[in-house]
């Protein structure tokens, strides 16, 4: 049965459009169809992190405003036969996004693709409702900062009301992707520890992305970071989320020496 997966975050620049790419491309290399929908009107970088910048002819506004078929708007990836993107308008009104429109482009990818997985505009503005508004899974990216934290709360508290899910009185399925984590900085306290970030949002843990140079040289490229190097840190941590969402029991892997206290937590509440 296809699933809608929204990548979403209270607040901007926490790795929501890498995580968008690296998962999509993870499932993709499993051999699942999947599409990535760009949400972020006026401000989109999904089609530059996954390097098909060149190739947008028509986007989602063209789609939902009956501009152009779905088909004429699909960009195929050039690494993997079934991943596509269906990119964002770059220069046109957010408003033109209508409730009616996404909801028929959302039912015409539900017949063509096992995932399809939307990239949200951060905070709480239109954009990031309607992005969540047909989701079956929800991945709430943050930081270990506090900010990011409490307002991934906030958003935690829309997909429980906002969501056609929601409304049918259903629940959404919410994971959590700690980005960015290095288990020096929170063992001098500058910023949170994992489980402390866990003890607030209490939603399951999918992946815990440790800093690294390997997401920057990968969106410098073009590329997903789970295709550019599959075997650096951050590109198996999205590999074994990605395993995850699709129902397998993989074991959390943390960047940290403290393996034993934080896996036995972890292991209670990882998805």
């Amino acid at each position: 049965m296809p699933k809608v997966v929204v990548v979403t975050s209270g607040k901007g620049g926490v790795g929501k459009t890498t995580t968008t790419a690296a998962l999509g491309a993870a499932l993709a290399k499993g051999g699942a169809n999947v599409c990535l929908v760009d949400f972020d009107v006026g401000l989109r970088n999904l089609d530059l992190v996954m390097g098909a910048e060149r190739r947008v002819v028509y986007d989602l506004i063209n789609v939902v405003q009956g501009d152009a078929k779905l088909a004429q708007a699909l960009i195929r990836d050039k690494r993997l036969d079934t991943l596509s993107l269906l990119p964002a308008s770059q220069t046109r009104d957010k408003d033109a996004l209508t409730e009616e429109g996404v909801a028929r482009v959302i039912e015409a990818l539900r017949e063509r693709f096992d995932w399809i997985v939307c990239d949200s505009p951060a905070g709480i503005e239109r954009g990031a409702t309607l992005a969540m508004r047909h989701a079956d899974v929800a991945v709430v990216v943050t930081n270990p900062e506090v900010s990011s934290v409490r307002d991934s709360d906030r958003i935690i508290g829309l997909l429980d009301s906002k969501t056609v899910r929601a409304e049918a009185g259903e629940s959404i399925d919410k994971h959590l992707i700690l980005t960015r984590y290095a288990p020096s900085r929170a063992d001098k306290g500058e910023m949170l520890k994992i489980e402390d970030v866990l003890e607030i949002l209490s939603i399951p843990l999918l992946a815990v992305v440790p800093e690294s140079e390997e997401v920057l040289k990968a969106s410098n490229v073009g590329n997903p970071v789970t295709l550019n190097n599959p075997a650096s840190a951050p590109a198996r941590a999205y590999l074994d989320a990605a395993r995850r969402l699709c129902g397998e029991t993989v074991a959390m892997t943390i960047p940290s020496e403290r393996k034993s206290f934080l896996n036995r937590l972890l292991s209670r509440r990882a998805a």
